[in-house]
């Protein structure tokens, strides 16, 4: 029960900020900080994943004091860190398909 209700509260936090980020993404130029999920090493592809999750958690919510709230609360509920690594690992796992599982091609 806990766990759903704090999925609920991430989709909505994600949510709330979701139209706003679309017209701020289109009033101004963004880094191309993405420009492929291919890397050269498990490691770079991790932290591509992380980098990921920073990018679109900035993106949705940009109040920075609202930002450093939830860092507060990350420190009293460590069970939200693992739904931030849980995301992480949901985007390794697309870098880790898109590059083969780093496989060498034979």
């Amino acid at each position: 029960m806990r766990k759903a209700l704090m999925t609920l509260l991430l989709l909505t936090f994600l949510a709330s900020g979701f139209a706003q980020t679309v017209y701020a993404a289109e009033q101004k130029n963004t880094e191309d900080y993405m420009p492929s999920l291919i890397t050269k090493t498990p490691l770079e592809g991790r932290m591509l994943a992380i980098k990921i999750i920073r990018k679109t958690i900035g993106a949705i919510q940009q109040d920075s004091e609202i930002k450093q709230a939830v860092r507060k609360k990350y420190e009293d509920d460590p069970q939200l860190l693992m739904y931030a690594a849980e995301l992480v690992a949901i985007e390794f796992k697309t870098i880790a398909i898109a590059n083969n599982y780093w496989r060498e091609v034979q």
